[in-house]
């Protein structure tokens, strides 16, 4: 297992167009129910034991080899918002871009040909992983990561949040962000042995109505 890929992996840096999203922080915002620090902390805990618990648990089964047509469908039943559904297909191509180009690799190329009009990013993310030489636990805590972080980093530029507390938001939920990935290794686990009836399927409705009214803004300053 390469801990520098993981870095590589996790780095915001890494160009899989996640930049461009807020994760339901914008919708949120607009919304007045995110107004600082500490409504960001409880919108990213709910978040995370939610739909962050879901991708991770599917990013992990990508990276335990289970068969991504399966988990594709399990991603877009546990995905109502046909919004939300089309942001995590288009995170999906832009992250198997990235992937191809930095860890070449043969189950990369069959699921994009499988996938031509791309799959769900959490999907990627976990075939990434593994290409990279990476396993379960990696997979699952770099989508959770990515769960809250994307938001902390996008509600310091919708709010001019002061980036020192976006970050402290962070580190206050490193338990709770220990506690989701181990829980998704494991339902991950779970499904490769006993089916993909075994991935969690919590709900965030807020999350999801939130993404339909942001998908008919006119103007917005994130694409999701």
């Amino acid at each position: 297992m390469s801990r520098a890929a993981l870095l590589v992996l996790a780095d915001g840096r890494f160009p899989a167009g996640g930049h461009a999203h807020s994760g339901g922080a914008e919708a949120a915002v607009k919304a007045g129910r995110v107004t600082g620090a500490a409504s960001l902390e409880a919108f990213c805990r709910g978040r995370l034991h939610t739909s962050g618990l879901v991708t991770a648990a599917l990013a992990a089964a990508a990276a335990l080899g289970v068969d991504p047509a399966a988990l594709d469908e399990a991603a877009d039943a546990r995905t109502p918002s046909p919004a939300l559904r089309t942001a995590a297909r288009r995170l999906g191509r832009q992250m198997m871009r990235a992937a191809r180009a930095t860890w070449p690799h043969p189950e990369l190329d069959a699921l994009a040909r499988r996938f031509p009009k791309g799959t769900h990013q959490p999907i990627v993310l976990g075939l990434t992983a593994r290409a990279a030489g990476l396993g379960p636990e990696d997979a699952a805590y770099c989508s959770a990561y990515e769960g809250v972080s994307g938001p902390a980093t996008a509600t310091v530029r919708l709010l001019s949040l002061d980036p020192f507390d976006a970050t402290a938001v962070l580190a206050r939920l490193a338990p709770d962000l220990d506690r989701v990935a181990r829980d998704a290794v494991e339902a991950a686990r779970r499904a490769a042995a006993e089916g993909i009836d075994e991935l969690p399927a919590a709900s965030a409705p807020l999350l999801e109505i939130g993404a339909e009214a942001h998908a008919a803004w006119p103007v917005r300053l994130f694409a999701s």
